[in-house]
């Protein structure tokens, strides 16, 4: 079984991001960037799956500007096989990311595409459905737990209620939920192998996809400050500040 993982380049999770000053966007200058953390459990999940046996090859791919590579490095570290880095200056939307992975796809035919259920810079929540509909392909999304067997998946995904398991037949479209495994982090020696793996680059353009924005982003703002909140002494006093406010009668 081939495994395509897609990895993204976003603001390390540790760093607070700063708007830049005229509200067009957030400020990049910089700032510490890392792979998304979802990808990472995406990329754990694919070398789970080959040290058991059921993957044979795990190929990342990244879009994005040149830096792009130091992301899809790491991957190759943690375990992947070789990588594929479509390159492009341009900020890239969810529907234009799902169109190349698919072109991608189409080209290596893998058995299961698994991404992060989202992005940690925009929270969009969107390639990994699009993508599965442009294929044609079944999808397990916020997934918790996966265990393929006989040309299926098994998907146990968090919902409402509890957990709901889906049988879903191969190929597969997979986002990755937090709970599903915990990333290794890549020793030395795997980085410094990491270096000559395979990494190929392609645009765009030679995947035939047009990543012309759609959307136009008006303005960005940062979340309003929380106000402090009051101190009470007793119970009694909370209740009588509660009803004060109509919370409770």
């Amino acid at each position: 079984m081939k495994i395509l993982v897609a990895v993204k380049r976003v603001i390390d999770y540790n760093v607070k991001p700063r708007v830049k000053m005229d509200g067009t966007g957030v400020d990049l200058t910089n700032v510490k960037m890392s792979m998304n953390p979802f990808d990472e459990i995406a990329v754990e999940e694919a070398i789970r799956l080959k040290e058991k046996g059921v993957a044979t090859e795990i190929v990342a791919v990244s879009i994005g500007p040149a830096k792009a590579q130091e992301t899809l490095r790491t991957a190759l570290a943690m375990g992947a096989d070789r990588a594929i880095h479509v390159t492009t200056d341009e900020e890239v939307e969810p529907l234009a990311v799902a169109k190349i992975i698919a072109k991608v796809a189409a080209e290596e035919q893998p058995q299961l595409v698994i991404l992060g259920k989202q992005a940690i810079d925009d929270d969009n929540n969107a390639t990994g459905q699009m993508l599965a509909a442009l294929l044609g392909w079944p999808q397990g999304t916020f997934a918790s737990k996966l265990d393929p067997s006989g040309g299926e998946v098994s998907v146990t995904r968090e919902v409402d209620g509890g957990l709901e398991t889906d049988k879903l037949k191969l190929p597969a479209v997979i986002t990755t939920d937090l709970r599903l495994n915990e990333p290794r982090y890549a020793s030395l020696p795997n980085i410094m192998k990491a270096k000559s793996k395979p990494l190929a680059t392609k645009t765009p353009d030679e995947l035939g996809v047009d990543i012309t924005r759609r959307l136009e982003t008006l303005k960005v703002t940062e979340p309003a400050k929380r106000q402090a909140g009051d101190k009470v002494g007793s119970v009694d006093e909370l209740v009588g500040k509660l009803k004060t406010l109509g919370v409770v009668q």
